[in-house]
C-alpha cells in the first residue's frame, strides 16, 4: 500500500485558480464517491481550506493512483490535465507525509504556526471516515499527523509567534484608514474567523458592528456579543454606505457584494474610504469593485505580504519544529515500510519457493529414479541457488525501506519479478498504535 498526495495552494496557484477547488458541503460527498468508484484509489482523505485543496490517497500501484488523482482534480474543476500541472504537486510517498506533517504542525500555512489548521485536518480525516473512505492506513498517517501537530505546539514556541489573517487584516485597515476610532466595521458571515477579526478591530478602537450572516439567528448571536446589530442577508448592501470595514467569509458559491447589487451603493459613498477585506474561498467580492475610489479590496492572498513582516520572529520555531517531524516521520515511515516492503518480500520467497519445488520434481522426473541421498543434495542445491539468488534483493530492499525512496524499490522489485502481491496479507499490518511512538 502506498500514499500519494495530489493538491494545490497558495504557494503553487492563486485564489483565482484555488476558489475552482474549493470542495464541501454536498460536493465534498460527491467527490468522495467518485474516488471510492474509482479502481486505482483504495481509500482519501480530502483536506480543504482557504489556502488548499489537498487529496490524500492510499493506492496499490503508484502510477495509476497518480494517474487517477490528477484526473479526479481536472474532472471536478473542469480544467485541462496541462493546465492543472502548473499548479499541482504530487510529491512521492514519503514527502507526502512530511508534507501533512508540516501541514498539520502549521509550517505550511501562510501563517505560519497558525492553530486552526490542526482542526481542519482532524475535521477532514473525520468527514472522509463518515463518508467510509478512508482505511487502516489513512487513519494511520492522519492520527499521526494531528499527534505530529499538537506535540510541535507543546514544544516549542511557534504559538508565541502566531500572527493570523486577523492580525494581518487589522494592520491593513490601520495602514489605510490611519486610527480605527470611532469606525464601523460591517462583518458578512458569523463564523470564527468573522468573529476573530471582529475582536482584533474592536481592541484597535474599532466601536460600531454590524453582522449579516444567511442565518439571521447566528448575526443575532454574534451581534450582540459585541453590543453591535443584525440585519438580515438581504439588507447587507444598503449597510455598506455606512460601513468603513468589511470583513467577508461566507461559505457561498458565488460573490456576495458584487456590481449588480453593490455598485451604486459603493459610489454614493462619493471616495470615502472603505476597505474590504474578503477572507474567503470561493471569493465573496467581485474584485471589479475595486476600481470605484475610495473602495480598497483585499483577498486573502494580498494579505501576505502583511504576514511576511513578521516571518523572521517564527525561523528558530520553525527549525525546531521541522527537527520534531523528521523525528516523528522516521517511526511512522518504520511501519509504513511494513506495507511496502513486507507483502513485496513475502511474494519474492514465495515465487522462489515455488520455482524451486517446480525445478526439483523437474530435475527428479528426468533422472529417473533417484535415491534419497540424491534427492536431498538436488533440493539442497536448488534452495542454496534461489537462496543466494535472492539474499541481496531482500536485504537491499529492507534497508530501503525506511527511506524517501522505499516504495520506488518495492515498486521495482514487484515488478521486476512479476509479483502477485496477496491483498489479505498486507492488510494484516494495517494497525499504527499512536499513543506508542514517543
Amino acid at each position: 500500500m502506498y500514499v500519494l498526495l495530489a493538491g494545490l495552494n497558495h504557494r503553487t496557484a492563486p485564489v483565482e485558480i484555488r476558489e475552482r477547488f474549493s470542495i464541501c458541503g454536498a460536493d465534498l460527498d460527491r467527490a468522495y464517491q467518485h474516488l471510492k468508484e474509482s479502481r486505482d484509489i483504495e481509500s482519501s482523505v480530502i483536506l480543504t481550506t482557504c489556502n488548499r485543496t489537498e487529496v490524500y490517497a492510499a493506492v496499490r500501484n503508484i502510477q495509476e493512483g497518480t494517474l487517477a488523482l490528477e484526473g479526479f482534480l481536472a474532472s471536478y474543476a473542469n480544467m485541462e490535465s496541462d493546465i492543472l500541472k502548473k499548479y499541482l504537486y504530487q510529491p512521492n510517498c514519503y514527502d507526502a507525509i512530511l508534507h501533512l506533517f508540516r501541514v498539520a504542525s502549521g509550517l505550511d500555512s501562510m501563517i505560519v504556526g497558525e492553530a486552526q489548521i490542526i482542526g481542519q485536518v482532524k475535521d477532514a480525516h473525520q468527514k472522509a471516515m463518515e463518508a467510509d473512505s478512508s482505511d487502516g492506513v489513512l487513519n494511520a498517517l492522519f492520527q499521526k499527523a494531528i499527534y505530529v501537530g499538537k506535540r510541535v505546539r507543546t514544544d516549542t514556541d511557534i504559538d508565541k509567534h502566531q500572527f493570523s489573517i486577523s492580525h494581518a487584516a487589522v494592520e491593513l485597515a490601520k495602514n489605510i484608514l490611519g486610527s480605527l476610532e470611532d469606525k464601523t466595521v460591517m462583518v458578512i458571515g458569523a463564523g470564527e474567523m468573522s468573529e476573530l477579526t471582529t475582536k482584533y478591530l474592536m481592541l484597535n478602537g474599532v466601536n460600531s458592528v454590524i453582522v449579516s450572516n444567511r442565518s439571521y439567528e447566528k448575526a443575532v448571536i454574534m451581534a450582540e456579543s459585541f453590543n453591535g446589530r443584525a440585519v438580515r442577508f438581504e439588507q447587507l448592501t444598503e449597510e455598506l454606505s455606512q460601513a468603513d470595514i468589511v470583513i467577508s467569509c461566507t461559505a457561498a458559491s458565488h460573490y456576495v457584494i458584487r456590481e449588480e447589487n453593490c455598485q451604486q451603493v459603493l459610489e454614493s459613498r462619493n471616495g470615502r474610504k472603505i476597505i474590504m477585506i474578503d477572507i474567503a474561498v470561493p471569493r465573496d467580492i467581485d474584485p471589479g469593485l475595486k476600481n470605484i475610489p475610495g473602495v480598497f479590496i483585499y483577498d486573502i492572498d494580498k494579505l501576505q505580504n502583511v504576514v511576511n513582516s513578521n516571518y523572521l520572529e517564527r525561523q528558530k520555531a520553525v527549525l525546531e519544529a521541522d527537527r520534531i517531524i523528521v523525528e516523528e516521520i522516521a517511526k511512522f515511515n518504520e511501519w509504513l515500510a511494513s506495507l511496502y516492503v513486507v507483502p513485496v518480500i513475502t511474494a519474492l520467497k514465495n515465487q522462489g519457493e515455488i520455482i524451486k519445488q517446480n525445478e526439483i520434481k523437474r530435475a527428479c522426473n528426468r533422472l529417473g529414479i533417484v535415491s534419497e541421498q540424491e534427492q536431498k543434495v538436488i533440493s539442497s542445491m536448488a534452495t542454496s541457488i534461489v537462496n543466494q539468488l535472492l539474499h541481496f534483493p531482500i536485504i537491499n530492499l529492507k534497508e530501503m525501506a525506511t527511506s524517501n525512496q522505499g516504495h520506488l524499490y518495492a515498486e521495482i522489485v514487484k515488478k521486476l519479478f512479476a509479483l502477485q502481491i496477496d491483498n489479505k496479507e498486507d492488510e494484516k499490518y494495517e494497525k499504527f498504535e499512536i499513543g506508542n511512538q514517543r
